[in-house]
Formats: structure tokens, sequence, C-alpha cells
């Protein structure tokens, strides 16, 4: 029997049996986890409730023959608790927890940077300082350059000309020139260049400053690029709520 400990967010769960679950995390040390939890159904289990997606948990598991067993939690952050009674950011945080779990594909894999990108997201997304939609943005754009997908946003994507560039195009990887733009290319605004890089880059002053239109033509940009690149659609995206902002 193999014990180890790690600290994890759960990304989702599962029904098993009658008072079981099927629980998915993202850890610190081990990548992307499959572990069963049992009995947390029950009433009167005394840690189930801590093995709920948005959660920040410490577990101690056992490897099992085709799915490790946990047999400890402690919650770290309890980070659900400010967000799932709010619609806007309960979808965008769905929207992350899909993320990252189709962008780490296997299993037992160290993935500290996604890691680390879902904590801090999920934490910006319980702290209600910031937009959601902004929040899940800044996520997509630096999950999607750790998987070497970030759009070209100064430069051409083709030729690698100095921007500014006026024309973007999914499929051709973001911003591109005139001499390289494919048909089917859109025209964003200048502004919605502007909030792309500032997502990418963390320049929060920027990025709180932008206007809503700005927001919702970054939104599906960001999307469109991300869905291209996973090749499937993200079941929790279309349900996210874009508000304008207070």
């Amino acid at each position: 029997m193999g014990l180890y400990r790690d600290t994890g967010v759960v990304l989702r769960v599962q029904k098993l049996g009658e008072a079981d679950r099927i629980v998915t995390l993202l850890t610190r040390r081990h990548g992307k986890l499959r572990a069963v939890a049992k009995g947390v159904r029950r009433t009167r289990s005394r840690w189930g409730a801590r093995l709920e997606p948005f959660n920040h948990v410490d577990v101690q598991c056992y490897t099992g023959r085709s799915l490790d067993v946990v047999t400890q939690a402690e919650t770290v952050d309890a980070f659900g608790a400010g967000i799932v009674d709010d619609y806007g950011r309960y979808t965008a945080g769905c929207a992350i927890l899909e993320t990252a779990d189709r962008l780490v594909s296997e299993e037992g894999e160290p993935a500290l940077r996604v890691y680390l990108l879902l904590v801090g997201a999920i934490r910006a997304m319980a702290g209600r300082e910031r937009d959601p939609s902004l929040v899940l943005d800044a996520f997509l754009l630096r999950a999607m350059s750790h998987a070497g997908w970030a759009p070209a946003i100064t430069e051409c994507a083709k030729c690698a000309e100095p921007g500014p560039h006026r024309a973007f195009s999914v499929a051709g990887g973001g911003a591109v020139c005139p001499r390289c733009r494919p048909p089917g290319s859109v025209l964003p605004s200048a502004e919605t260049f502007t909030l792309l890089d500032a997502l990418l880059h963390g320049d929060w002053d920027a990025a709180d400053a932008s206007a809503p239109t700005t927001r919702r033509d970054t939104s599906g940009l960001v999307a469109a690029h991300l869905q291209w690149h996973l090749e499937r659609q993200l079941r929790s995206l279309p349900l996210v709520e874009r508000r304008a902002p207070l």
C-alpha cells in the first residue's frame, strides 16, 4: 500500500455506487489525479463536503489497482463558498475547471504551471474583486500560452512582422498582416488587441478600464481560439454570463 499526500483543486466529481465518488483533481506534484472517495455521499461523512469542485484541498491517498483511494482530505482554501452562489462567477469558474481538465490530458504527469494558473484564477474568482469574464479570459490566454497555442497579438502570426495589425484569424494563429491575411479573418478594434495583450501579461489596470463591448469581443476571440485548438467545444463556455461591469 503506497501512501502519498498532495494539494490540489477539485475539477469534477462523479457518483460511484450508492455512497462513493470519483474525484478528479489537478495537483501540485502528481498532475491530474482521479481517486475514489469512499462514503462521502453519506450524510454522516465528515469530509465529503471538502471534495467539491473549486475547493483547494490537501489529500492523502493510497495507490489502488485501477484508481487510487482518498483516505483523508483537509481544506486549504474553500474557494467554492465565494463562487457557487453567483451565477456569473459559477459559470466562468466551471469553464476554468473544464479547460484545466482538457489541457492536462495525461493523468499522473506533473503540470505545475497549469496548477498554479488554476489556483490563481479560482482565488481571483472567489475574491470577487474582478469581472469574472476578465479572470476567465486571462486564464484561458495564459493556459494556451503554456500549451503553445497563444494567439499572436503584437506581431503577425505568419511572418512575425511587428504590428499593430488590423486583422485576426483564428485558423491563422492570431493577428495577421495585410500580406498574410487569410480569407475569413475578422477586424477587431484596436482596443480589443490592447485588452488581449493586457490579459495575457497581467496588466489589470488596462483590463479593468476596458469597455463592455471590448470585453465581449475579446471573449469571443479567446473562446474561438481555444476551441479551435482543442478541436471540440467546451460544454460550460456557452453558459458563461457576459455582463457589463457595474
